[in-house]
Order: structure tokens, then C-alpha cells, then sequence
């Protein structure tokens, strides 16, 4: 992955930390939804839920559209998608190392299971 997609990686992945805006993004999984929509599950203001649609709008998860008065949210998937990709390259990393083991362990003679001794160091 390019180095100058770092910013935009970091962007998203800030944007997740947060367990709120996490759910804000699954409801958005499903469908439009109004600032008010979006804020109403959680015990904030709308100037809060504000700040958590802007977090995510500044990592490109979501769009924002004012119509009239109301502002209408929805899902941006490219964002989430290069972060999937980027992890993805990690999980096969693991995944590999995890299947090493695996085999050497597989392939090792079983060691007797010796219970470790009470008052020793």
C-alpha cells in the first residue's frame, strides 16, 4: 500500500477507535439517517453527535447532505475498504505464522505434561 494513503489510513482508523461513531457507521449500514437519527441512541447532544459525524466525514466514511434544515447521512464504503485491505495483509501474516506453529508443534514429539512444583522457584 502507497505511503501516501497514510493520512487517510490514519484518519479512518482514529475514526474507529471510538465506540460510538463505530455504531453511528453500522447504522448507517443499513440506510440514510438524519443527525437526529444518528444521535438519538446515545445520551448526547446534537453538538456532540455533531462531532462524531464530523470525525467521521473527515475520514470520508460518511457524506453528509443538507437538505432544508435537515442533515441526512449516509455511508462512503471506499474508506473501509482500503482499511480492510491494509489489515488484510496482516491477517495473512498471522494467519501464515499461526500455521507455522501449527506444523512444528504437529510435528514435534509430545513432551510429558509436568505440573509445575508448589514452593520452587
Amino acid at each position: 500500500m502507497v505511503e501516501q494513503e497514510a493520512p487517510r489510513l490514519d484518519a479512518v482508523f482514529h475514526a474507529l477507535g471510538d465506540a460510538t461513531r463505530r455504531q453511528m457507521l453500522r447504522q448507517l449500514s443499513t440506510g440514510e439517517r438524519t443527525v437526529s437519527q444518528l444521535a438519538e441512541p446515545f445520551e448526547m447532544s446534537l453538538a456532540a453527535a455533531s462531532k462524531h459525524i464530523k470525525a467521521l466525514e473527515g475520514a470520508g466514511l460518511i457524506r453528509r447532505e443538507v437538505r432544508g434544515r435537515t442533515h441526512v447521512c449516509r455511508l462512503e464504503p471506499t474508506p473501509l475498504s482500503e482499511a480492510h485491505r491494509w489489515l488484510r495483509f496482516y491477517e495473512r501474516f498471522w494467519s501464515g505464522r499461526l500455521d507455522e506453529l501449527d506444523n512444528l508443534l504437529r510435528s514435534s514429539p509430545a513432551a510429558p505434561l509436568t505440573p509445575p512444583s508448589k514452593g520452587k522457584p
